[in-house]
C-alpha cells in the first residue's frame, strides 16, 4: 500500500465523531465482539443525531458464506433522546474481500469510497486491516471509474460516472442527480483521491491542471469491462434476494418501520409483541395511518386555499 493513499485513508478515518455516536458504536461493537465499527452516511456529514445512524460492525473470523451483511435495527437513549441506528454486521475479512472487488457485490466498495469514520476500535491491531480495506475500496472504485467515465475530464466527472453506473446496477430508489449531491457534499474527500488510487492500481495517467487522462491498455479495459458486466448482471437479483431476507430477518424491523411511519406522518403505529414477530400483520394499520395522513394533508391544503381566497 503506498504511503500516500494509506495516509489519506488513515487521516479520513479520524474525522470527528459525536461522542453520542461513538458511545453507541462502542456498545454495538462490544456486544458483537467486533474488531471495529464504521460510521457512514448523511449523519456523518451533517453531525446530526436525528434520523437513522448508519453503522458497519466488522467481526473477527473468516469470510462468511452465503448472504451478508446481516442487518438489524437498534435504539439507544442519549440524554432523554432516542438514537436510532441501522446496523450492518459482517466479518472484517469478508468486508476486505468485497472492497477488493473479489465478490459480485458492488455495495461495499461503492459505498466506502465515500466518507466513513472509525467510530470504535477494539484495539490498534485491527486498524491497519480496516485502513487496507478502505484503500482497496478506493482502488476498486477508481478502476471502474476510469472505464465507465470519459476519456479525459476533471476528476469529479469520473466519480460521477462511477456512481451513475453503480446506482443503475443496484435495486435502489435514488433521486435523479444523487451522484451530484454526493460530490457536492464531500468535495474535500474526493478531490485528489482518484490520482492516488490510480497510482496504487498501477494505472498510468496524464494530468494537465484539473484534467485527468487515464492510459489503460486495451487489454486492461476489456478485462475491467468483463469484470463489471458480471457484477452489473448480478446487481439487481442480489438486491432482491437481500431485500426478501431482510423482510424476514431484520431484527427490530417493526420498531424501525413504526418510527419511520410516525416520523413522516405524525401518527403512531402501535408496536405489539406479535407485530414484532410478524411485521406483515401491521400492514393494514400502516396503510390506514398513511391514508389518514394523506387525507389530513388534503384537508389542510384545501383549508389553506379557502383562506387564501377569502
Amino acid at each position: 500500500m503506498s504511503g500516500t493513499l494509506a495516509a489519506r485513508v488513515s487521516a479520513a478515518l479520524d474525522r470527528p465523531i459525536d461522542p453520542a455516536v461513538a458511545a453507541f458504536a462502542e456498545q454495538l461493537g462490544r456486544d458483537a465482539g467486533a474488531e471495529a465499527v464504521l460510521f457512514y452516511g448523511s449523519n456523518l456529514r451533517t453531525g446530526s443525531l436525528e434520523g437513522v445512524l448508519d453503522f458497519y460492525v466488522l467481526l473477527p473470523g473468516k469470510p462468511e458464506r452465503g448472504l451478508w451483511p446481516k442487518v438489524s435495527y437498534h435504539e439507544r437513549d442519549h440524554d432523554g433522546v432516542t438514537l436510532r441506528a441501522k446496523v450492518a454486521t459482517m466479518t472484517l475479512a469478508m468486508f476486505a474481500s468485497a472492497a477488493r472487488g473479489e465478490t459480485v457485490d458492488t455495495t461495499i466498495w461503492a459505498r466506502f469510497v465515500q466518507p466513513s469514520g472509525l467510530a470504535w476500535l477494539r484495539d490498534e491491531t485491527g486498524r491497519s486491516e480496516v485502513e487496507k480495506a478502505l484503500a482497496s475500496a478506493a482502488v476498486t472504485a477508481a478502476r471502474l471509474a476510469v472505464v465507465v467515465g470519459p476519456a479525459s475530464a476533471p476528476e469529479k466527472d469520473f466519480w460521477r460516472a462511477l456512481f451513475q453506473a453503480t446506482y443503475a446496477a443496484e435495486l435502489r430508489v435514488e433521486p435523479a442527480g444523487r451522484e451530484n449531491s454526493i460530490l457536492a457534499a464531500h468535495p474535500g474527500h474526493f478531490d485528489g483521491l482518484l490520482p492516488l488510487a490510480l497510482l496504487e492500481a498501477n494505472i498510468p495517467y496524464l494530468q494537465d491542471g484539473r484534467t485527468i487522462e487515464p492510459r489503460l491498455s486495451a487489454r486492461e479495459r476489456r478485462a475491467t469491462h468483463k469484470w463489471w458486466a458480471r457484477r452489473r448482471w448480478f446487481g439487481k437479483p442480489l438486491n432482491v434476494i437481500r431485500l426478501a431476507r431482510a423482510m424476514a430477518t431484520f431484527e427490530g424491523g417493526m420498531r424501525y418501520i413504526a418510527w419511520k411511519v410516525e416520523r413522516h406522518t405524525g401518527l403512531p403505529v402501535p408496536v405489539t409483541p406479535i407485530r414484532e414477530r410478524l411485521p406483515l400483520l401491521a400492514v393494514p394499520t400502516i396503510l390506514r395511518v398513511l391514508w389518514q395522513s394523506k387525507r389530513r394533508q388534503a384537508e389542510l391544503t384545501q383549508a389553506q386555499r379557502t383562506g387564501a381566497s377569502d
